[in-house]
C-alpha cells in the first residue's frame, strides 16, 4: 500500500485564490461589454436621429428650389413672420439674408410639412394614425429664400435657399443651404 503525501496548507488555498481572481476578471470584462453595448446603442440612435433631421431639412430645401423653378423668382420683399409654405401662394422671396440661420426655429420664413411626415412638439414615436414605428418629428421643417443678385454674366438670378429640419428630438436639428440659379435670356449656341 502506498500513501500519497498531503499538500501543505499554503498549497491548498492557491486554487481558490486563482479561481476567485479569474471570476473577478471575467465579471469586469462582462460589465465593460454591457457598458460598451449601451454606448453603441446611444451612438446609433443619435446618428439615426441626426440623419432624419438632415433628410427633413433637405426636403424643405428641395421644395424651395422646386418653387423657384416654377417661375416664382423675384428680387424679393421685406419679410417678417412665419407662414405656411404648403400653400404655394404663401411662399415668398425675401430681400435680406437670415441673420442667424443656426438659431432655430427662425422667426421669419416658411414652414413646409411633407405629406407623409408627422411633426408634433413632443417628438418620439408617432401615434396610431401613422404607420407602426414611424417617427414623430419634433418640429415642422422650415425654409427661407432670399435674392442674392444677378450672376456675373447678367443672364441669371441667384437665390440662396436655407432650410432646417428636426429629428425625433428638439435638440437634434440640421440646417442646409444652397445657391439656386434661374437663367434667362438667349445664348448663341454657335459660340463656345
Amino acid at each position: 500500500m502506498r500513501f500519497s503525501k498531503l499538500p501543505s496548507r499554503a498549497e491548498r488555498g492557491y486554487t481558490l485564490v486563482v479561481g476567485l481572481l479569474l471570476l473577478v476578471v471575467l465579471t469586469l470584462f462582462a460589465i465593460g461589454m454591457f457598458r460598451s453595448f449601451g454606448l453603441q446603442e446611444k451612438i446609433a440612435a443619435n446618428t439615426r436621429d441626426k440623419q432624419r433631421a438632415l433628410e427633413a431639412a433637405q426636403s424643405a430645401l428641395q421644395y424651395g428650389e422646386w418653387w423657384l423653378g416654377q417661375g416664382n423668382g423675384s428680387t424679393g420683399i421685406a419679410c417678417s413672420g412665419v407662414n405656411n409654405g404648403n400653400t404655394l401662394t404663401n411662399m415668398r422671396v425675401c430681400n435680406t439674408a437670415l441673420a442667424t440661420p443656426s438659431t432655430l426655429p427662425w422667426g421669419v420664413g416658411s414652414t413646409y410639412l411633407p405629406p407623409s411626415m408627422t411633426a408634433n412638439g413632443g417628438g418620439g414615436m408617432a401615434g396610431a394614425s401613422s404607420p407602426a414605428g414611424d417617427i414623430n418629428y419634433a418640429g415642422v421643417p422650415g425654409l427661407y429664400i432670399n435674392y442674392i443678385g444677378m450672376s456675373p454674366n447678367g443672364l441669371a438670378q441667384l437665390y440662396q435657399v436655407t432650410a432646417y429640419g428636426f429629428g425625433g428630438d428638439a435638440t437634434t436639428a440640421a440646417v442646409v443651404q444652397s445657391t439656386y440659379r434661374i437663367s434667362s435670356g438667349a445664348k448663341d449656341l454657335g459660340q463656345q
